[in-house]
């Protein structure tokens, strides 16, 4: 069983907002602006945003396509940890960056929802965190599974943001909410 965290401290984790990541993206632009209000949220009530950021055969380090989206920009005191696997969580310093903020509560936004954003919130609620996922400010492309059968982008989206008010570990909360209605915890 997890450690669970107990508390009430919120904590952004913004993942892989990155311009290869966003460029096939659904409404990428939107979903970009909602990350941007929400880190503007969380810096206004001192909470601190943590970037994540990833790093692969698909997205080399230092690369165009890895480098954050230009509308968003970490400030100097601001983490960024980066990471090669979906979860940020694996082999990266995330939960080292949490546990020197004391967090127990996750509020999640970035890409792509069906890989790194559904990874990471998993992740997040094994690892003890409590999880509100920004449902507005996640995104990913359609999803080709082969035979001509295509999974639209909103559908894949949808189906996180309502599987994370379902989802229950013990002693754990998991939701979804708007990014005008997040509820960052100090």
């Amino acid at each position: 069983m997890a450690t669970v965290r107990n508390g009430s401290k919120s904590v952004l984790v913004v993942v892989d907002v990155q311009v290869g990541v966003m460029r096939e993206a659904w409404e990428a632009q939107r979903i970009i602006e909602n990350v941007r209000y929400a880190v503007e949220q969380a810096r206004a009530k001192a909470v601190p945003v943590i970037w994540v950021q990833h790093t692969g055969d698909e997205l080399p380090e230092a690369s165009l396509d890895w480098q954050l989206v230009p509308e968003l920009v970490p400030l100097p005191d601001e983490r960024l940890i980066l990471k090669n696997f979906n979860s940020a969580f694996e082999q990266s310093l995330l939960e080292q960056a949490l546990d020197s903020y004391g967090a127990t509560h996750i509020v999640l936004a970035g890409a792509a929802t069906n890989w790194c954003i559904r990874a990471t919130a998993y992740g997040a609620l094994h690892h003890g965190y409590d999880l509100t996922l920004i449902k507005d400010a996640h995104s990913t492309g359609d999803m080709e599974l082969g035979d001509g059968v295509v999974v639209q982008a909103k559908d894949i989206i949808s189906e996180l943001n309502v599987g994370m008010n379902w989802v229950s570990y013990p002693d754990r909360k998991s939701s979804s909410a708007l990014a005008v209605e997040v509820e960052f915890l100090r």
